[in-house]
């Protein structure tokens, strides 16, 4: 189940699928992850994707053996500084 385009819906479909619970606020994490994709130049997926799962965002390097480069850490930090102002 590969989300084309970041929606409220589609979050909270991915979380239930996968995880079988949302514990999070779903418009929220998609208003943060618009926020962090702009700020760094990627995809809203990709920035989602990174968050829930720790998947390397392509093109940036926010991974070195398998855990988070000092600009994974950043992007992690942006998110969270962005999605509890919300």
């Amino acid at each position: 189940n590969i989300m084309k385009k970041l929606t409220t819906k589609g979050i909270n479909d991915y979380l239930i699928e996968n995880y079988g619970v949302v514990k999070h606020d779903c418009d929220k994490l998609k208003r943060s992850c618009q926020r962090v994709s702009k700020k760094y130049g990627v995809n809203t997926v990709h920035v989602f994707h990174f968050m829930i799962e720790q998947e390397p965002i392509p093109n940036l390097y926010t991974h070195s053996y398998g855990f988070n480069t000092r600009l994974g850490r950043e992007i992690r930090e942006t998110f969270q500084n962005e999605y509890y102002s919300l």
